[in-house]
């Protein structure tokens, strides 16, 4: 057994995930692309290459992890490169897609060398949260004039529109995909690739697959276009788990378990989205508000059920935990960074990372 707390990741979990990506790739010709904003951790990237063509980035960090430990193709967006670090994004990118025109003039001929791409805000988005929505007021994510765009169409080859968020709903998208077409398609057909982003929650329980890859098919043929696809979140979804073991138990009006982690510092994106983790099964005679050992507040997991009362040293496992979240761990409070593991095919599980003192000290100065 491991020490808690740990990630653990499920391949058998985790294939349900690829083969529903390879099934895209060949019934609609679409390529699929990990986002590595989502899930970097590459400990499973060579399982993962089998089934996707490589990886899109949002910087430079992660432009070089998807070269180096992924492989195939390697997509290198951002919403604004320094000019320190152009270079060696260059050096490591098939693709550099810019946010904007002011940066494709700047970056373009230096980029010469590779494909370059040009991001497009269609100014409508499937988000419900303000923070993550791509085409909120004002934003600053791709460019949506399109007489501006036609005057730079000479120095690019493709697009990246990504305006899905966690959008589970095909009607939706369809709808949503028509909108662009209206919008910009005098430029659609004049480029030779478009990515549709990610967000586009494909691998998900009933999503109808087959009228999703028409459609992905239908688009490309029109337009004359390959088609890309950044599932990030859709490729790792309900693989992976976060461990902890309860540390105490007391009673302040509602019954309160503290385990050996941290909402703030292990699933920060909960904290953001004010959104409560998952625990399964959820159901039960007694109730508890799960917290996390930081000094903050409002470091609670959330409510949950449980078929026994909960004693110290009980494991509580918490649900869905790879996107955005071992991306986004951090220090907080130096608490213990979880381990991370796999369970392989076979059902064995062995730690891939494991984090100590020396981890903690050599983040900070």
């Amino acid at each position: 057994m491991l020490q808690t707390p740990y990630y653990l990741i499920d391949k058998t979990k985790l294939l349900r995930n690829m083969e529903k990506i390879a099934y895209v790739r060949e019934k609609s010709g679409a390529k699929a692309l990990l986002a590595l904003k989502c899930f970097a951790t590459w400990s499973v990237f060579d399982f993962m290459s089998q089934y996707m063509d490589g990886t899109t980035s949002s910087s430079l960090y992660e432009v070089r992890l998807g070269r180096e430990k992924f492989g195939g193709e390697t997509h290198a967006y951002s919403v604004a490169y320094a000019d320190y670090e152009i270079d060696e994004v260059i050096s490591n990118a098939d693709k550099i897609i810019f946010n904007s025109i002011g940066q494709l003039e700047r970056f373009a001929d230096k980029a010469s060398g590779i494909t370059r791409g040009l991001r497009l805000n269609p100014q409508v988005s499937s988000s419900t949260f303000d923070i993550a929505d791509p085409a909120r007021p004002f934003s600053r994510l791709g460019e949506w004039d399109v007489a501006k765009v036609e005057k730079v169409m000479d120095r690019i080859s493709g697009f990246m529109i990504h305006n899905n968020c966690e959008n589970g709903d095909f009607d939706l998208f369809d709808s949503m995909l028509s909108q662009i077409e209206n919008k910009f398609g005098t430029l659609l057909a004049r480029v030779d690739w478009v990515s549709l982003g990610g967000g586009i929650h494909f691998t998900g329980e009933n999503y109808p697959l087959d009228q999703f890859c028409d459609r992905l098919k239908e688009f490309s043929e029109k337009y004359g276009v390959q088609v890309y696809l950044e599932p990030g979140e859709a490729s790792i979804t309900k693989s992976t788990t976060l461990e902890t073991t309860v540390l105490d138990t007391l009673f302040n009006g509602k019954n309160l378990a503290i385990v050996d982690s941290s909402i703030e510092a292990h699933l920060l994106d909960l904290l953001i989205y004010r959104e409560t983790a998952k625990v399964s099964p959820n159901e039960g005679d007694h109730s508890y508000m799960v917290c996390g050992k930081s000094c903050l507040a409002g470091d609670v997991f959330g409510e949950f059920r449980f078929e026994n009362e909960l004693k110290v040293g009980d494991r509580v496992s918490f649900q869905d935990t790879a996107g955005y979240t071992m991306v986004k761990k951090n220090w907080f409070n130096g608490v213990k960074m979880p381990t991370i593991a796999i369970r392989e095919l076979d059902g064995s599980i062995r730690a891939v990372r494991e984090f100590g003192f020396a981890d903690f000290e050599q983040s900070l100065s």
